[in-house]
């Protein structure tokens, strides 16, 4: 019997300056409706954000190199949004904090309804909020149909 995942629960990003990257990532998380915690971990300082279904935490770099998302590990992370609206107005929030966000716009090139704007953290880490697409919600509505384990949509006729 396969075990189903049933989301991402955390994710951890190692910054050079742990304030800098605080105050970038507090814009953004508290417009994107987080909560913030400060617990350390193993004495170390953490900035926890958390949403109901996801938590993103910052913790010091041991080094102090910028990222590079075509180095093996994080290429970009991105946050889904219920609608283009959303989208608009997280794009809009950004600017308005100061934070240079991509105007949103559609990017067929991935699925023809992906909307999405795009930014960058003090560490050079790529960030995105797209606007759910058909295709995710073709896979929660008929995942009992997607036995398949290669291209699942196509062999159920999708």
């Amino acid at each position: 019997m396969p075990i189903e995942v049933t989301g991402l629960d955390h994710l951890y990003l190692a910054v050079r300056d742990l304030a800098v990257s605080e105050a970038f990532y507090d814009r953004v998380m508290g417009l994107l409706d987080f909560r913030k915690g400060t617990s350390p971990v193993a004495g170390e300082p953490h900035r926890h954000y958390y949403n109901r279904v996801l938590q993103i935490t910052l913790r010091p770099a041991r080094a102090r190199s910028a990222h590079d998302p075509y180095a093996p590990g994080l290429h970009h992370l991105c946050l889904r949004v219920a609608t283009q609206s959303d989208v608009d107005r997280a794009a809009h929030g950004f600017r308005e904090a100061g934070i240079a966000a991509s105007e949103p716009a559609l990017h067929p090139e991935y699925d023809p309804d992906y909307y999405a704007t795009f930014f960058t953290d003090p560490d050079g880490i790529r960030l995105e909020v797209v606007a759910e697409v058909e295709r995710r919600r073709k896979i929660r509505t008929h995942w009992d149909r997607l036995t398949e384990f290669v291209d699942p949509l196509h062999k159920a006729g999708l």
